[in-house]
C-alpha cells in the first residue's frame, strides 16, 4: 500500500491562490471588516470573543410534553459585535453533538460553567478574528436540544430554520438565564456548513427558503431519505430511520422518544421497501425549486455511505432552476475537504464565505465551476459539470463468443442470455469476467483506443422475463484494466492521519487551531468499480408500489446507477456485470429464480464527454455491410439483386462518411431505409431481417445526427 501527500504545508494566513484584478487587491473596508487580496483578514481577537449558548423556541412539541421544544445554539463572535458591529454568520448544525463528535478528530464541544469554550472544526478558529459569528447548532432532540429526532422529518428541519429566524429577529431566543436574547448583532446573512448529516440539515434548510440563508456548502450530504436507505424497492438494510434516531438522541431522553421512533417504524414499511408519504416528507429534490441560497457542493465520488446519486439528482435539479452553484468532486469516500485538500480548501471556502456574506467582489464566480479529482491528488477544473459536451450514448448488449459484448451496434433480435439468481458479494460478481458464471452476465467493450470520460449517471434499460414472482437486479459499471487507484475502502475513506499538524486561525486555552494532517492511499488493481445500482424487480412500474411478476411474462426493468465523473484510460475496457441480489450493499433476496433478459431490446446509457464521437465500439457502414453480407449468406434474401441493389446504397454512405460529410451520409441512409421498405413490402426480406437492418440503421443515423 502506498501512500500519497494530500496536502501542502499550511500557513496560519492564506493568501489568495487565485489571481485577482488590480482593482480588487486594494485594502478597503465592509462595515468594520477589513478587506485585502479579496478576502477578510484577522483583526478580531479570537481569545477576547463572546461565547454564550441561546435558546430558540419552536412551535414544535415533538416529545409531547405541553412545552415547545427550544433548540440549543452555541455562539462564538467577536467582541466588537456587543458594541455595534453586526456579522455574518457560518452555522453547522448537527445531531452529532454528544456522541460521535464533528471532523477526523472527533471534535466535541466543551463547556465550562455553563458557557461553550470549544467548537468542533477550524471555522470558528478561522472565520471569527475575520469578522464573522460561528454558531454551533444541537438538531431537534439531540445534545442540549429538547424534543426527538425525526430522522430527515420536517421538525428537523423547523430546528434549523428556527435559529435563522431568530439571527433574523423572527424567533424568540433565551440565554442559560431565561432571559430574552435578541441576536441584534447578525446582519441576517448565514451560510450553512456540513458534513453527512449536517450538511443535510443544510440541504434541507434552504429547500425551504428560509428568510437570511445565503449560501450552503453541503459535503457528502443526503438529498433523500429514501435513497439513503433504499434502492428503486431494494432495502439496505432494515431499521434505518428509527435506528439512527436511536442512535443520534439525548442519551438521558432516549426513553422519552420511543414513541416517536416507534411511529417512524411502522410508517416507513421495511416489509416492502415501496415509496411513501413518509418518505416523500423527506425529500428535498422535489423544493429544489424554493432553493434560493447559492451551493457549493462536495462529493466523494467513491462515498458508499452517502452514495453519489445524492449529489448527482439534486445538482441536476439546482441546474434546472438556475441556481449559483459551485462543486467539487473528490476521489475519497465519505470525507471532507478540509482533509484531503487542505490549503485550496481554506482559501476557495474563505474566498466563497466572503463573497456571500460580506459582498466582497473576489471573482469566485467568474472561476471554472467544477474541480474534479480523476486519481490521487490529481485535479482538473473545468466550465459546468457535467461537461456540457456530454451525452447519452446508448450502448447494446450482445453475446460473445468468450463473453459478451458491450458494443454500439445493434443486436439481432432473438438473442438472449439467462442467469440465476444467487446473492453474491461486488467482488464475486466483478472479478474474473471472462470466466463462465451461472449467476451473472458480463459484457466487456473492445479495449479502448482512446480515454473515455463519463460525467453524470448511467442508466440500465433490461427487457426480461423471469420465472418466478421476485427478484432484485443489480448492474455494475466497472474499469477492467490494472491502474493506481485511490484505495477509498482503506484507512479513513482512502486517508491516512499522519503526525504532521498544520493551524487554521487563532487559538485558545481551550481551543487549537491545529489539525493532523492526511495522506491518500493508493493501491494497484486489476479492476475498479466504477458505478453501482440496484432494484427490486417488483417496482417495475413505480417504486410507489411493488407487485408480484407473472413467471414468464416479459417486462421493462428501467434504473439507475450511481452518478460518477470517471476517465476509462486506453487499453482498458468498460464492462457491465448483470446479476441477481447484490449482498454487499442490498438484503439478499434469495429467491431460486432465472431471469432471461432479452439482449436485443436492452440498452446500457452512458453520459459521454463528447458524446457518441468519443466512443466508438464499431458501428459503421462497415459494420451494416457486414450484416447484409451475414444475412445473404444465411439465406435471409430472395435474390441477388436485391442485395446488390442495398450494397451499392451502401458504398455510397461509406464514400460519405470517409469524406467527413454526415449530412450527405445521413440523407443516403434514409434512401437505404426506403429501400429496405420496399423490400419488405415486395416480400424480399422477411420482417426480422428487415427489423435487424432497420435497427442498425437507425442507429447510424442517431450517431451521425
Amino acid at each position: 500500500m502506498k501512500l500519497r501527500k494530500a496536502t501542502l504545508a499550511a500557513l496560519v494566513t492564506l493568501p489568495a491562490l487565485y489571481h485577482l484584478d488590480e482593482t480588487a487587491i486594494a485594502e478597503t473596508a465592509v462595515s468594520d471588516h477589513v478587506i485585502d487580496e479579496g478576502v477578510s483578514q484577522p483583526v478580531f481577537s479570537y481569545e477576547d470573543a463572546i461565547r454564550e449558548t441561546i435558546y430558540v423556541e419552536t412551535d414544535l412539541d415533538t416529545d409531547g410534553d405541553g412545552k415547545n421544544d427550544r433548540i440549543a445554539a452555541d455562539i462564538i463572535r467577536p467582541a466588537e459585535s456587543e458594541e455595534g458591529l453586526e456579522v455574518p454568520v457560518i452555522m453547522v448544525a448537527s445531531p452529532y453533538n454528544e456522541n460521535m463528535g464533528r471532523g477526523e478528530e472527533s471534535q466535541l464541544k466543551e463547556y465550562i460553567d455553563g458557557k461553550p469554550v470549544s467548537f468542533p472544526l477550524f471555522y470558528d478558529n478561522y472565520f471569527v478574528p475575520r469578522g464573522y459569528a460561528v454558531v454551533h447548532v444541537d438538531m431537534i432532540g439531540t445534545s442540549l436540544s429538547d424534543g426527538c429526532p425525526t430522522t430527515g422529518g420536517y421538525e428537523e428541519t423547523e430546528s434549523v430554520t428556527a435559529v435563522i429566524d431568530w439571527l433574523n429577529d423572527n424567533a424568540d431566543g433565551y440565554d442559560i438565564h431565561d432571559e430574552t436574547a435578541v441576536a441584534d448583532w447578525s446582519t441576517g446573512k448565514v451560510g450553512m456548513y456540513g458534513k453527512s448529516y449536517d450538511g443535510t440539515l443544510a440541504n434541507a434548510a434552504a429547500a425551504t427558503n428560509v428568510e437570511g440563508l445565503e449560501t450552503i456548502i453541503p459535503v457528502t450530504a443526503i438529498s433523500s431519505w429514501y435513497d439513503y436507505y433504499r434502492a428503486n424497492g431494494s432495502i439496505y438494510y432494515l431499521n434505518g430511520p428509527n435506528g439512527l434516531a436511536n442512535r443520534v438522541v439525548n442519551s438521558e431522553r432516549r426513553g422519552d422518544c420511543q414513541f416517536v421512533f416507534n411511529g417512524m417504524r411502522d410508517l416507513m414499511d421495511d416489509e416492502f421497501g415501496d415509496y411513501n408519504e413518509f418518505w416523500e416528507e423527506r425529500n428535498y429534490v422535489p423544493d429544489a425549486d424554493n432553493v434560493t441560497a447559492s451551493v457549493f457542493l462536495v462529493h466523494g465520488l467513491n462515498d458508499l455511505n452517502v452514495k453519489t446519486n445524492h449529489f448527482g439528482q439534486w445538482w441536476e435539479q439546482l441546474e434546472e432552476h438556475d441556481v449559483d452553484r459551485k462543486i467539487w468532486l473528490a476521489q475519497t469516500a465519505h470525507a471532507e475537504p478540509f482533509d484531503y485538500r487542505r490549503d485550496e480548501w481554506v482559501s476557495t471556502v474563505h474566498r466563497w464565505f466572503d463573497h456571500e456574506l460580506l459582498g466582497v467582489d473576489n471573482g469566485i464566480m467568474d472561476e471554472p465551476m467544477a474541480d474534479v479529482e480523476h486519481a490521487a491528488n490529481e485535479w482538473t477544473t473545468y466550465d459546468s459539470w457535467p461537461e456540457s459536451s456530454t451525452e447519452d450514448v446508448k450502448l447494446t448488449i450482445g453475446q460473445g463468443n468468450e463473453h459478451g459484448h458491450l458494443t454500439d451496434v445493434p443486436v439481432p433480435s432473438g438473442e438472449e442470455l439467462s442467469f440465476r439468481n444467487l446473492p453474491l458479494t461486488e467482488r464475486q460478481l466483478a472479478e474474473d469476467p471472462l470466466a463462465d458464471h451461472d449467476h451473472r452476465l458480463a459484457f466487456l467493450s473492445p479495449e479502448l483506443e482512446e480515454e473515455v470520460r463519463i460525467s453524470g449517471t448511467p442508466e440500465i434499460e433490461l427487457t426480461a422475463s423471469v420465472n418466478g414472482e421476485r427478484v432484485n437486479l443489480s448492474a455494475l459499471i466497472v474499469d477492467y484494466g490494472t491502474d493506481e487507484r485511490l484505495d477509498h475502502r482503506s484507512g479513513s475513506s482512502g486517508m491516512q492521519m499522519i503526525e504532521e499538524q498544520t493551524c487554521w486561525g487563532e487559538s485558545s486555552e481551550h481551543d487549537s487551531a491545529c489539525y493532523y494532517e492526511h495522506e491518500l492511499l493508493t493501491h494497484v488493481q486489476d479492476y475498479e468499480i466504477v458505478s453501482r445500482g440496484w432494484m427490486d424487480a417488483r417496482n417495475y412500474e413505480s417504486v410507489w408500489e411493488s407487485q408480484s411478476l407473472v413467471p414468464g411474462e416479459t417486462y421493462s426493468f428501467n434504473w439507475n446507477t450511481m452518478t460518477h465523473d470517471y476517465v476509462f484510460k486506453p487499453g482498458h475496457r468498460i464492462g457491465v456485470i448483470i446479476s441477481g441480489s447484490n449482498r454487499t450493499h442490498t438484503r439478499a433476496e434469495h429467491s431460486d429464480v432465472e431471469v432471461t433478459v432479452d439482449l436485443s431490446e436492452s440498452l446500457i446509457s452512458l453520459p459521454v464527454v463528447g458524446g457518441s464521437d468519443s466512443i466508438d465500439f464499431g458501428l459503421s457502414v462497415e459494420s451494416l455491410i457486414e450484416q447484409v453480407e451475414q444475412f445473404n449468406l444465411e439465406g435471409a434474401f430472395s435474390n441477388e439483386r436485391s442485395v446488390r441493389q442495398l450494397l451499392t446504397h451502401l458504398t455510397a454512405v461509406k464514400h460519405f462518411e470517409q469524406r467527413g460529410d454526415r449530412e450527405r451520409a445521413v440523407q443516403h441512409l434514409g434512401s437505404f431505409h426506403h429501400l429496405l421498405q420496399g423490400q419488405l413490402n415486395n416480400g424480399v426480406i422477411n420482417e426480422q431481417t428487415y427489423n435487424d437492418l432497420i435497427a442498425h440503421t437507425n442507429a447510424l443515423q442517431y450517431k451521425w445526427e
